[in-house]
């Protein structure tokens, strides 16, 4: 091969290199380009999202006092709730590390105390030969051979005596450390039982405010046409806050991972439990349900029925603590009447992802979940898109 042609080759190697390093950092900074514009637009919705929320608060709980008052009792006992569950997960953590500590301990006590017997039989062999015993065979020179195999052996004797020893001021060492850090979790759990009786105390009084701020609502809505006034209230001040979610949404729509209108007879449901209420069925008057009611258990898990985007998390009159899902394509999911909401406006969800805990919020008398599809905007029968007639019991 000529020089000219390696000269070639050499140079056309460096070139398709260069290309190469040049295409890797433009598909770098198109992927920082494109995460940057990720975020942009996550704190654009987001920030939309939260003028509608205040906004959604103005217009149906600030100008009403009974309102008002149950959402702030609402929110303090899922509040109240939530922090005794952290310290409830936090102290069994706190135990498990204590339980951790005195096994550790256990061990290193029964390793000083075969530790301390071993040393005890050594030392015992020596006082049984004697101090004399090296000066002995050092003047008894009978067997030389034999008495430098001595000599090796006192001398191996005298070096696990001292390594053993050395092992045992370790061990106590560690069991002091050990009895430290048992005391530090001991004085921890105690605080942590003290926090956990403050928040009870405090879940206690959330509820008490709850059942006078409702009891007040029951009282103000007692005739039939006082009711219906404020279910149709309620069902205006949802559809209003949909709509504007939905102009949000349509801005800034989330990239579901698959198109939600496909999974129609796939879902599972949001949650175990039983049906009191289905959709089309009359409520009140001429009222009908945009939904479904589930009778289940506090606190029992509400998942996502679909990968999206947490598009609502808040309080609402009629619905208490509610997650609205975006799923793309124009279609949303709600759940209502939640007793914690475990997830924040702009996280992505997917299916099965736990978002809240069942309750009683809005108003109701007894755990349930409110559950509903909407299509542009529009309620949808929910019970087509299930892969089984009725929720797990």
């Amino acid at each position: 091969m000529s020089l000219l042609r390696c000269v070639r080759i050499l140079g056309l190697v460096l070139l398709v290199s260069h290309a190469g390093v040049l295409a890797g950092s433009a598909v770098a900074r198109g992927q920082a380009k494109d995460a940057a514009r990720a975020e942009a637009d996550l704190k654009a919705v987001k920030a939309e999202i939260a003028k509608i929320a205040a906004q959604a608060k103005r217009d149906t709980v600030d100008r009403n006092k009974l309102t008002r008052d149950l959402r702030a009792a609402e929110v303090s006992v899922a509040e109240a709730r939530g922090e005794l569950t952290r310290l409830r997960g936090e102290r069994g953590e706190r135990t498990a590390r204590r339980a951790a500590l005195a096994r550790e301990k256990a061990d290193h006590e029964a390793a000083l105390a075969a530790e301390q017997r071993a040393l005890a039989g050594e030392l015992r062999g020596a006082y049984v030969i004697g101090r004399e015993e090296p000066l002995k065979l050092l003047l008894n020179q009978e067997d030389p051979a034999r008495a430098g195999r001595m000599f090796a052996y006192y001398s191996y004797f005298g070096r696990a005596r001292a390594g053993r020893i050395t092992r045992i001021a370790a061990h106590v060492g560690e069991i002091a450390a050990l009895d430290a850090k048992l005391q530090a979790e001991e004085e921890r759990l105690a605080a942590l039982e003290d926090r956990q009786k403050s928040e009870l105390a405090r879940l206690e009084a959330a509820r008490a405010g709850r059942g006078k701020a409702l009891a007040a609502l029951e009282s103000a809505a007692k005739s039939r046409q006082a009711s219906l006034a404020q279910l149709r209230s309620q069902q205006a001040g949802l559809e209003k806050l949909v709509r504007e979610l939905r102009r949000a949404l349509e801005r800034h729509p989330v990239d579901a991972s698959s198109a939600f209108g496909k999974l129609r007879g796939k879902l599972a449901w949001p949650s175990a439990g039983k049906i009191v209420a289905t959709y089309g069925a009359p409520r009140a008057g001429a009222i009908k349900w945009d939904g479904m009611m589930i009778a289940a258990e506090r606190g029992a898990p509400v998942r996502s029925i679909a990968s999206g985007r947490i598009a609502y998390a808040d309080w609402l009159p009629g619905l208490g603590l509610i997650v609205i899902v975006d799923h793309g394509g124009g279609y949303l999911s709600l759940y209502g009447h939640n007793d914690q909401l475990y997830k924040a406006v702009g996280e992505r969800v997917a299916p099965g992802d736990t978002i809240a805990a069942v309750g009683d919020s809005g108003g109701r008398s007894r755990p349930e979940l409110y559950f509903e599809i909407r299509r542009a905007g529009r309620p949808i029968d929910p019970r087509p898109w299930f892969n089984r007639s009725a929720p797990p019991p």
